[in-house]
């Protein structure tokens, strides 16, 4: 009998359907595929819900709603889903979360979500003038002060919610700014994606931002630039490390130092393997991932297959095994342990004398990885003694006191107003 394996499925249950026009999103031309898209019906979810909680081994089954934009399904469509996953459950436990633009959530949404125990991803890229240049409505319109109403009403009405937020070639120079920005609306958990897309140069099949695979393919005008994404990162790290460890959580830190305590990171993009993260559209079709969701990456249909011989095949088990096929220049970097090559997505940078290719991103994860190398080793070391993390903001704090004592002289007196010379006082450490 075949051994049962965690998997994860994230729904598309509107599609690609989505109430705005973001600039940059890789997801809204998928409806080239889907001419006839449609909100899944209820057949489809029937069998999805049966289906994922039967063929998942997990007692913790996560349920995630994406788009597109998930809302467009309905507040009845996901009274449904929870009437279904109450049928299916047994002694499972049921978790679900909902990435949206927040533009349809009202004051009965919000109550919805509240009492079924949502986990609501709120899409917001930072203060109005860098989100509402390019999250905007079909006719051009900003969505920002949309979005500042359903963070509020989520806020009113207790909804656990994070952040994510998009990083691309115009909004990267205000790392500090979106991160104290985020941290006033009252975010606890921030993600932030790097927008990577490529345009295709002679597909005909109306798809024009491309998978790795596709040859034929110019970076876009948004697309991150590596040094940018590096310096992004740092420079909110920057923030964060000095006061919030322990209080703000973001994702991209978090996988870092499970890296640096010598745990796989759990987030897929720098996970040892992928291939255990499909996609549900709305009319049943399965892919590979998120960022393959092209013809030839189709794995079937959940009318017709289970999503355990999908997300087990032939097909998806060589998918998955395509990200542990590394370049020499990523097999001998001192961080490969914690980056695993990044998301295959990415990796589409040709390198001389290789089979595979290197991550566009590369330069950007080096850049960050060796600036917060030495904080990462301090607060692993901290774990690793049964010690809080958060312990680093108190020696940060110290060791800039004895930099700047350092630059005194060590027989004024004690700018602490103790009476007592610097060396005698808070310099003892320093002068000692």
């Amino acid at each position: 009998m075949e051994k049962k394996v965690p998997f994860h499925v994230m729904a598309k249950p509107a599609g690609p359907l989505c109430n705005l026009n973001c600039i940059y999103c890789f997801y809204l031309e998928k409806k080239s595929i889907y001419k006839k898209q449609q909100i899944m019906s209820y057949e489809v979810l029937c069998r999805y819900v049966e289906d994922y909680i039967k063929s998942n081994p997990s007692e913790e089954i996560v349920f995630g709603w994406q788009g597109g934009e998930p809302t467009l399904s309905g507040i009845q469509f996901f009274e449904k889903v929870i009437e279904l996953q109450n049928k299916y459950k047994g002694n499972k436990k049921i978790l679900n979360t909902l990435q949206t633009n927040g533009i349809l959530i009202n004051e009965n949404w919000a109550k919805f979500l509240k009492e079924n125990h949502f986990l609501v991803g709120l899409s917001i890229d930072g203060p109005e003038e860098i989100h509402n240049q390019f999250r905007l409505k079909i006719h051009g319109e900003g969505t920002f002060s949309d979005v500042m109403k359903t963070t509020q009403l989520l806020i009113e009405e207790g909804v656990e919610f994070n952040t994510l937020t998009c990083i691309h070639r115009y909004n990267w120079i205000k790392g500090k700014e979106i991160y104290k920005f985020l941290k006033s609306i009252g975010s606890r958990f921030l993600q932030f994606i790097p927008i990577v897309e490529r345009a295709s140069t002679c597909r005909l099949d109306g798809l024009k931002l491309v998978h790795p695979g596709d040859e034929n393919a110019e970076i876009t005008d948004w697309t991150l630039l590596p040094e940018q994404w590096g310096y992004f990162l740092n420079a909110v790290f920057d923030e964060w490390v000095k006061q919030d460890v322990g209080k703000i959580f973001v994702q991209m830190f978090d996988m870092t130092l499970a890296g640096w305590m010598g745990i796989d990171p759990p987030l897929c993009v720098h996970s040892r393997n992928c291939g255990k993260a499909i996609i549900l559209e709305s009319d049943g079709s399965v892919y590979s991932c998120d960022h393959f969701v092209y013809p030839e990456y189709y794995l079937g249909n959940i009318l017709e297959t289970s999503l355990s011989e999908m997300v087990n095949s032939e097909f998806q088990n060589n998918f998955a095994q395509e990200k542990s096929r590394l370049t020499q220049k990523c097999k001998k970097c001192k961080y490969i342990f914690v980056c695993n090559g990044g998301c295959p997505k990415h990796r589409f940078v040709y390198t001389p004398n290789e089979e595979v290719k290197q991550n566009y991103l590369c330069k950007g994860y080096f850049t960050f990885y060796k600036y917060t190398e030495p904080y990462m080793k301090y607060m692993a070391k901290q774990l690793q003694q049964g010690q809080a993390p958060a312990n680093i903001m108190k020696e940060i704090q110290n060791r800039q006191k004895i930099e700047l004592l350092n630059k005194v002289n060590p027989n004024d007196l004690c700018p602490c107003g103790s009476g007592k010379k610097i060396k005698k006082c808070c310099g003892i450490r320093s002068f000692s």
